[in-house]
């Protein structure tokens, strides 16, 4: 895991993107837990966007604060990886507000390869059609933000060398 307070970690971004993948794989590899952040979400939630509703940030609000709340939650030398699309600056400050040091992990790509994988997919309740509104919705990690943007072109286990070496030169982590 690493020196100082345990792994605080959210792999963000739209749907398709893999957050869930690249999420259960660091989680293992840094010895953290893993919790898929739509298991956070209201009924009522998943009610809008299975509907293809997207969500207000009205909505939003109380499941950013399950995520940072579950990130705070973790015992002493433990971890744990959220996956969330947590797709505003100001969605990630409100999970700060609950875990100040998280790192976040911006899988990124072009609409066209994340259309392509949305639509050769089945989720429970997140509607392909949702995917431009996330786009729109989208503010990339800002440079003062601790994290790392990482394209989605390479392979998983790529793309995860990549972050846990960034992890660890920007925390001290053992990733």
């Amino acid at each position: 895991m690493g020196t100082g307070s345990p792994t605080s970690i959210v792999v963000m971004g739209v749907q398709g993107i893999g957050k869930s993948t690249i999420g259960r794989m660091l989680a293992q590899r840094l010895g953290a837990r893993f919790i898929d952040g739509d298991e956070l979400h209201s009924p009522r939630n998943v009610e809008l966007m299975a509907s293809g509703t997207p969500l207000s940030d009205e909505d939003r609000v109380p499941w950013l604060h399950a995520v940072g709340e579950a990130l705070a939650a973790h015992e002493d030398g433990d971890g744990v990886v959220v996956a969330c699309s947590a797709l505003r600056r100001e969605y990630r400050d409100l999970i700060r507000g609950h875990e100040p040091l998280v790192y976040f992990v911006e899988p990124w790509g072009p609409i066209e390869l994340v259309r392509e994988r949305v639509g050769s997919r089945t989720h429970e309740y997140m509607p392909a059609s949702l995917l431009q509104s996330q786009y729109d919705t989208l503010e990339p990690l800002a440079a003062d933000e601790r994290g790392i943007r990482v394209s989605v072109t390479a392979e998983p286990d790529e793309i995860v060398d990549v972050v846990a070496s960034d992890y660890r030169s920007q925390t001290g982590g053992l990733g």
